[in-house]
């Protein structure tokens, strides 16, 4: 049995892209183990790359993931020590030569390397299933340190979509960060089904995208956008105020501009079109991980 062990620093959304780019792999390659484990104390990595020798780690694996700068020195470690290759997601802290793969978003604007490959987002665990005819999410998310608020710009843009797509059962769900206040204007909308993510179990979401058509996603949850994407919807974006036109701003218009997604506009239509072609990040960097022949 081949094994895949991932390095996790207990954050659900760097789990989220390991878990998603070695379940890819798992899909392809078939008799594949994934086995997970937290980061080593700093100083039980700073020894292994001293002294080349560490005990209690569990058996050795074809392939080492990792996600978020927490476990950036334990890939390494576990790379001088094993001898097997090791793919970081994201951007590491430690500089990209010292990896045999990194994975990194385009909005990061990563420079150009052998070992260095630019993905569409972060990868993610979701995937496409039966479509259910006229069916349709609303993903609303909240103010963060990228954007502000704007709550009654947000409910018409609600409203103006439920309005003009006439057969389309709509269901809507908050985030975390989705303030009180926004919530009670959400429950006073007609035409949606409003589901707060406290009433929601564990793999809820995934399972709702995977048969919906198309999906509206408030532009301050980036990684949402990613995930219908990834789970074969038509994805349109809610406009928020944004108070920084950073990295993920510019991915977003990157995709909008590629005709991936539409941002919302008054008095255009709201109907919404899949990607051209399906998008499948995970999948794509899993075909270049078998292509290189390292499991």
């Amino acid at each position: 049995m081949t094994q895949i062990l991932i390095i996790s620093d207990g954050k659900a959304g760097h789990r989220n892209q390991s878990l998603g780019l070695a379940e890819a792999l798992q899909r392809r390659r078939g008799q594949v183990e994934i086995r997970e484990m937290a980061p080593l104390p700093r100083w039980s990595a700073l020894q292994i790359l001293l002294m080349r020798r560490a005990d209690a780690l569990g058996p050795k694996p074809e392939l080492v993931i990792g996600a978020g700068h927490a476990t950036h020195l334990t890939l390494l470690a576990l790379k001088c020590l094993w001898r097997v290759p090791v793919v970081v997601l994201m951007k590491p802290t430690l500089p990209a030569a010292c990896f045999d793969l990194c994975l990194v978003p385009e909005h990061d604007q990563p420079p150009s390397r052998d070992n260095l490959v630019v993905t569409r987002g972060a990868l993610n665990r979701m995937r496409p299933g039966d479509k259910v005819a006229g069916s349709g999410m609303m993903l609303i998310g909240g103010p963060s340190k990228s954007n502000d608020w704007d709550e009654t710009e947000l409910i018409e843009q609600l409203r103006s979509i439920i309005a003009q797509s006439e057969g389309v059962r709509w269901r809507l769900t908050t985030s975390r960060r989705t303030p009180p206040s926004t919530l009670q204007q959400l429950n006073a909308l007609q035409g949606v089904e409003v589901i707060p993510v406290e009433a929601t179990e564990p793999g809820w979401l995934p399972t709702q995208l995977a048969g919906t058509e198309q999906c509206w996603v408030s532009e301050d949850s980036v990684s949402m956008v990613y995930e219908a994407l990834s789970a074969g919807c038509a994805v349109g974006t809610l406009t928020v105020p944004w108070t920084r036109q950073g990295r993920l701003y510019r991915g977003l218009m990157s995709l909008a501009d590629q005709g991936v997604i539409s941002r919302y506009q008054a008095g255009r239509s709201v109907e919404l079109v899949p990607p051209a072609r399906m998008f499948d990040e995970a999948g794509r960097c899993a075909e270049l991980i078998l292509n290189r022949g390292w499991l």
